[in-house]
């Protein structure tokens, strides 16, 4: 799957997740553009028209426009009379019919990358619940993109494994860590399974044979390896158990089951076999 599609459906998701949770009649929203100061509504759930479809908003511009310049959530009970805002796309969002609306940017490394809607068609406030399932909703986009910019870090760190530091290459192993562990939350299983092959590539970037062709020979389970991993990284059972949010004794089934697969009596022999194997970076 592209890129800007697995996106989509990340906003598409977390927008379907914002109305559930707040009963909002509309809901819609979109990612920046790449070079432009502008982001385009992409996204819409319980729309009537196609008013707002592929409208750009300009960063300063509107509700989405004062949203992205001030990296802040911003809403307005009345949109078309609102003095909060300027009016630029008032035809649109009036052929829509909405009146009341919340916007929340998506920030990725103190950078606006989106920005999500909720709107209704009535002129009355939004309260706290409202605008903390609309941050909620961001939130998730968030992730979905960190991860995905991680995943094209490590991809290019595979490449070129040879070249990197002691250091360096221990930067990398927290990295896909922190990635696996991720990778359970994410929405679209296209993007969650594109995850875990550049992680299986990085585990595999020493070895001659691909990580995944290790695992399976070894008869490690996905979940094995993520608790391998978090072995790897110095955590205990109990912060593995949090990290992969699964209990403490659920964590030390696996790796009771990983070590005996692997032929070890211990956990630093599991995680020296494990990266011998190419199953581990």
């Amino acid at each position: 799957m592209a890129a800007d599609a697995a996106e989509a459906v990340e906003v598409r998701g977390a927008l379907l997740r914002l109305r559930r949770a707040t009963g909002l009649p509309v809901a819609f929203g979109g990612l920046v553009e790449p070079g432009r100061p502008q982001i385009r509504i992409s996204e819409l759930c319980g729309h009537t028209t196609l008013a707002l479809s592929s409208l750009a908003v300009v960063s300063g511009s509107g509700l989405g426009g004062k949203v992205v310049a001030l990296s802040r959530p911003c809403a307005v009970t009345d949109y078309s009379t609102s003095r909060q805002i300027s009016h630029e796309y008032d035809v649109a969002v009036a052929a829509e019919g909405l009146r009341s609306v919340v916007a929340v940017p998506v920030v990725v490394r103190r950078r606006v990358r989106g920005v999500l809607y909720g709107a209704l068609r009535a002129a009355q406030p939004l309260g706290d619940r409202t605008l903390t399932a609309a941050v909620e909703a961001a939130r998730d986009v968030e992730q979905a993109l960190v991860v995905r910019d991680e995943a094209h870090s490590l991809m290019a760190a595979t490449r070129e494994p040879e070249t990197a530091s002691g250091a360096a290459w221990e930067q990398v192993r927290e990295a896909h860590g922190a990635l696996r562990a991720l990778a359970p939350r994410l929405v679209d299983p296209a993007l969650r399974a594109e995850l875990l092959q550049v992680c299986g590539q990085l585990a595999g970037a020493a070895s001659a044979e691909p990580a995944a062709a290790h695992a399976l020979g070894l008869g490690l389970a996905p979940r094995e390896v993520d608790v391998l991993v978090c072995v790897a990284a110095g955590a205990t059972n109990a912060v593995a158990a949090e990290r992969l949010g699964l209990r403490p004794e659920t964590v030390k089934g696996y790796l009771r089951s990983a070590m005996r697969k692997l032929g070890a009596h211990t956990r630093l022999e599991a995680v020296v076999a494990a990266r011998r194997a190419g199953v581990l970076p």
